[in-house]
């Protein structure tokens, strides 16, 4: 969705931008709020069996909460990221950029040794029939451990569940080219950013003849797998938001006619949606999402879901008001000020999505163990989501409070 007030510019010829573009020094409501309901949203998509998944977002068009996290990063990292490159320079800006790949990277080998342990412990117990590690696919590396080891912390093996930080972290990595591009002319950047993406189109390139030019990364070394989440096709929604909230993309006008034509694209998907296929009767859509694949293809980003999620974005962004007014406008109603104390929650964990994000996909499998144990009736289910929620929010809060460092407003004895 897009959430993101971009910095207004000027007419001007992109040559004529100057070395250091201010970048937004406020961060919008909107960043947060949406990025806090993707958190969420992708709690419930990886909990195993868990009906909640068949109502989500992405059950009702093309695009899904996925395009939501990494939109919204590429907002958040034009924050953070581009103005250290305003103030210190393009080479110590890049050094901030590392760091946090760096980060990023320890959190990826963190989350995979921690469900890996769970579930190899469920399996000790020798109580199951069920084999928890095949959930995830991971036999072959207890089987085999040494040479997967070396294939996860150099990134050539990449499990499936496991391939969205991998990617984010490509797509980091691109920054500092991106960002010299844009001292020299915009139009570079959107020529390296368009044709990376047209490189990753597997099954476009293959209409020409030319799918052995595919952009990809091997995700196992016995097979010949790419990563799901394909980072040259993924990078364009995420500098589409990073070039929103940078200003090098204006802000879109709100008026009827946009209104109009993003509403109607939206609704438009529903019949090919897997709601359409499955609650409409819309039985012909199933043979068009095959026939027509490489456009709605999630691995490598096709070209419908970035427009599916623009119009979506664009209808979101109208509707939470500049800068998130209708957001954060405050009521003295009863439900004006429960609605105020849920806003807060929701934005506490868009700002510490990371921290939230490998939590989710920790907390998904052991909620998914839970009801195998537990049952999966309608209270069940609920009772089980909430609490994954709820223990979200502990996380949110609780990295909130870490980073503000309150030891360091104690006064030393």
């Amino acid at each position: 969705m897009t959430i993101a007030d971009p910095t207004e510019m000027a007419p001007r010829k992109p040559s004529a931008i100057p070395l250091s573009t201010p970048a937004v020094r406020q961060r919008d409501v909107r960043l947060d709020f949406f990025r806090g309901i993707a958190m969420f949203i992708i709690l419930f998509a990886h909990t195993p069996g868990n009906f909640f998944t068949s109502w989500i977002p992405a059950r009702w068009g093309f695009s899904d909460a996925t395009e939501i996290f990494v939109f919204c990063s590429g907002m958040a990292s034009a924050i953070a990221f581009g103005r250290a490159y305003d103030t210190v320079g393009w080479r110590l800006g890049s050094a901030r950029v590392s760091f946090r790949v760096w980060q990023v990277y320890w959190a990826h080998i963190g989350l995979f040794f921690a469900i890996a342990t769970f579930l190899a412990a469920i399996d000790m117990t020798g109580l199951y029939e069920k084999e928890y590690i095949g959930t995830l696919n991971l036999w072959k590396f207890f089987e085999d451990p040494g040479p997967q080891l070396v294939g996860l912390l150099t990134l050539t093996y990449v499990p499936n569940y496991f391939d969205i930080l991998p990617m984010y972290m490509v797509v980091l990595v691109m920054m500092p080219l991106i960002m010299a591009l844009s001292r020299i002319h915009l139009g570079l950047v959107a020529a390296f950013i368009g044709l990376t993406w047209l490189f990753a189109q597997e099954g476009l390139l293959e209409i020409f003849w030319a799918g052995h030019l595919h952009f990809a990364l091997p995700a196992e070394p016995w097979s010949d797998r790419d990563w799901f989440f394909n980072p040259f096709g993924w990078q364009l929604i995420f500098f589409t938001g990073f070039a929103f909230m940078r200003g090098w993309l204006p802000k879109p006008p709100v008026h009827p006619v946009l209104i109009g034509i993003a509403l109607a694209l939206v609704l438009a998907n529903i019949p090919l949606s897997h709601i359409g296929m499955r609650e409409l009767g819309f039985d012909w859509a199933r043979d068009w999402r095959i026939a027509n694949n490489w456009l709605i293809n999630k691995s490598d980003f096709g070209l419908l879901r970035y427009a599916h999620f623009l119009a979506l974005a664009y209808l979101c962004w109208v509707a939470a008001g500049d800068k998130g007014a209708r957001l954060i406008s405050e009521g003295a109603t009863v439900l004006g000020r429960l609605w105020q104390r849920i806003l807060a929650i929701i934005l506490k964990v868009g700002q510490q999505s990371l921290a939230v994000f490998i939590t989710s996909m920790f907390i998904a499998r052991v909620s998914g163990f839970v009801m195998d144990n537990i049952g999966r009736d309608t209270w069940t289910v609920v009772a089980v989501n909430v609490a994954g929620m709820g223990v979200l929010v502990l996380v949110a809060y609780g990295a909130g409070w870490y980073k503000s460092q309150p030891w360091r407003r104690k006064a030393v004895p």
